[in-house]
C-alpha cells in the first residue's frame, strides 16, 4: 500500500477501490520534509516543514457530487504530484474527495444531496441516517480540525470545486457565500480570475453548502467554484481547466501567489430569488437544456406548482442551477441580477 501511495501517488484510487488500506490514520515524512497525513479514505493533508512569512491554510474539496469529475481529476493530479514529490507545497493543504460511493456509480449522490448537509444539517431531522449525512459530518469535522491548527493571523481558504449539471453562458463561475456584512476580498476575486472564473454570484443569505460552512464558522475565504459542465471520468477536455489547475498549483507551491484583476473585468451578480420546490407537481417553464445565466423579461413565468407561480421580478433576471427534480423543500432554482460590489477590502 505504501508503495502505491508514496511512489505512485494513488491516494484516490486506494480511497475508492481499497478504502480499508487508508482507513486508519497514518502519517508519513517525505524526503523533501513534507508531512503527509492520511486521515480516512478521501481525506489527506500535506504540511511543509518550514514555516513561511506568509502562511496560508488551504482546503480544496471536490466530488461533493460524485459525477462532477473534472475537479476530481484536477485534485487527483495535484495530490499525485505532491505525494511523488514532483511538487512541494509551501502551505498546509487539506484535500477532500467528497462522495466516494457516488463517484463509483457516476451519480450526483446516492441518497441525498451532500451540499445541503453542512453547518450541522447532517444531524437535523432524521439525523445521520444515510452515507451522505455521515460523510458530510466527517468532512465538516476534518475542516474544523484542520483550521484549529491555523495560528491567529494566518489566512484560511476553502475552494469547493464543482461542475454544473447543464451548459452555461458563463462557463466558469463562483458563488461567494453570504458574508454577514464583512467585506468581499479583491485578492480572492483576483485568484478566481486567475482560475478562469470571472463571473461571481453574491449569495444574499446563509445556506447549508460546504463553502458557507467554512466561511461562516471558520472565517475562511471560501467559494463554491463551478468550472464547467458535468462529464464522465475520462471525457473531460482538461485543456479547459488548465488555468484552474495552474492557479491552484501556484497557490499551494508559492509563498505568496498574488495575481491581480481589475474589477471591471469581472461580471458580478447577486442572488435575487431562491425558489424551493414545495409540491410534487413543481415544474420549470423552460427547456431542460436552457443554459445557466439565460435572462428573462420581467413577469416571465419561470416555474409553477400547486398554489404558487414563480416569475421574473426584473428585466434581465437570469436563471442559475435549475433542477426540478430536487427533494421537496430543497432549492430548485436561483435567479440572479447584475450587481456591484458595495464593500471590498484593498
Amino acid at each position: 500500500m505504501e508503495r502505491r501511495l508514496l511512489d505512485e501517488g494513488e491516494f484516490l484510487a486506494l480511497s475508492r477501490f481499497e478504502p480499508q488500506s487508508v482507513a486508519t490514520p497514518k502519517s508519513y515524512l517525505l524526503s523533501n520534509g513534507t508531512t503527509v497525513s492520511v486521515f480516512a479514505p478521501g481525506i489527506i493533508c500535506f504540511e511543509p516543514a518550514k514555516r513561511l512569512k506568509v502562511n496560508k491554510h488551504i482546503v480544496i474539496s471536490c466530488g461533493i457530487h460524485g459525477n462532477e469529475t473534472a475537479p476530481i481529476e484536477i485534485c487527483d493530479s495535484i495530490v499525485k504530484e505532491l505525494l511523488t514529490e514532483s511538487l512541494r507545497s509551501a502551505h498546509r493543504v487539506l484535500f477532500l474527495f467528497g462522495n466516494l460511493p457516488a463517484m463509483d456509480v457516476a451519480e450526483r449522490f446516492i441518497s441525498e444531496n451532500m451540499n445541503r448537509l453542512f453547518s450541522g444539517a447532517h444531524s437535523q431531522g432524521a439525523g445521520l441516517c444515510n452515507e451522505e449525512r455521515r460523510r458530510a459530518k466527517i468532512l465538516e469535522d476534518a475542516v474544523t480540525a484542520f483550521f484549529a491548527e491555523a495560528p491567529a493571523g494566518d489566512s484560511r481558504h476553502h475552494y469547493d470545486l464543482h461542475t454544473a449539471i447543464r451548459e452555461s453562458k458563463n462557463e466558469k463561475f463562483a458563488v461567494y457565500p453570504f458574508l454577514h456584512s464583512k467585506p468581499h476580498s479583491r485578492s480572492q476575486l483576483a485568484f478566481l480570475a486567475a482560475c478562469g472564473v470571472k463571473t461571481i454570484l453574491l449569495s444574499e443569505s446563509p445556506t447549508t453548502t460546504f463553502s458557507y460552512y467554512s466561511s461562516f464558522h471558520h472565517g475562511a475565504h471560501a467559494f463554491t467554484v463551478e468550472l464547467g459542465k458535468v462529464r464522465p471520468f475520462g471525457h473531460n477536455d482538461m485543456s479547459r481547466f488548465a488555468d484552474a489547475q495552474f492557479a491552484l498549483t501556484a497557490l499551494l507551491t508559492e509563498e505568496d501567489y498574488a495575481p491581480t484583476v481589475k474589477l471591471e473585468e469581472l461580471e458580478i451578480f447577486r442572488v435575487n430569488q431562491v425558489i424551493n420546490r414545495q409540491q410534487d407537481d413543481f415544474v420549470l417553464h423552460f427547456a431542460d437544456d436552457l443554459p445557466n445565466f439565460t435572462a428573462f423579461s420581467k413577469g416571465a413565468v419561470l416555474a409553477t406548482e400547486s398554489g404558487a407561480t414563480y416569475s421574473a421580478e426584473q428585466d434581465g433576471e437570469a436563471i442559475v442551477f435549475p433542477n426540478a427534480n430536487v427533494a421537496i423543500g430543497q432549492r430548485a432554482l436561483l435567479t440572479v441580477v447584475p450587481a456591484r460590489l458595495e464593500t471590498s477590502d484593498v
